[in-house]
């Protein structure tokens, strides 16, 4: 189902990604966090769609739809550090910043930090380009929201 959109993403030298494509790809980003530590609870679910509602100016239905996509793109996808990387190639940097951000809020939806949740975070920070002090920035932003 994703199989054009996968081979778009990993190309060697992807393009910028159209408003759509980048949408879905953070979306699975979210949902791959949400998941690793392998409880993917109602609680980051309903965070993931509130995040893509106020994001992207969607309805309810709208960000359920994109976020059931973003989990079927999720389980598709290559391993982290090829699908973070070729995320980071074709997304701006200011969509970055503001993933950052949702990724920590995804992360905390369920009111704990899991140790595969922080690893991961961790990864992700710097394949998306950032330093470990942005990402603690990021974070603090996201427990204030």
């Amino acid at each position: 189902m994703f199989a054009d959109f996968l081979t778009r993403l990993l190309a060697p030298a992807p393009e910028t990604l159209p408003d759509a494509d980048a949408r879905l790809a953070l979306s699975a980003l979210m949902v791959r966090l949400a998941r690793s530590d392998g409880d993917y609870a109602a609680s980051e679910r309903a965070r993931i769609t509130d995040i893509l509602a106020a994001r992207y100016g969607l309805g309810q239905a709208e960000a359920e739809a994109l976020r059931a996509e973003a989990e079927a793109l999720e389980a598709e996808a290559p391993d982290t550090v090829r699908f973070t990387r070729a995320i980071k190639d074709a997304v701006p940097l200011e969509a970055r910043e503001a993933v950052l951000e949702a990724l920590w809020q995804v992360a905390l939806a369920d009111g704990t930090r899991e140790a595969h949740e922080d690893s991961l975070m961790r990864m992700v920070t710097n394949l998306l380009g950032f330093t470990d002090q942005e990402s603690a920035r990021a974070r603090q932003r996201a427990t204030r929201e």
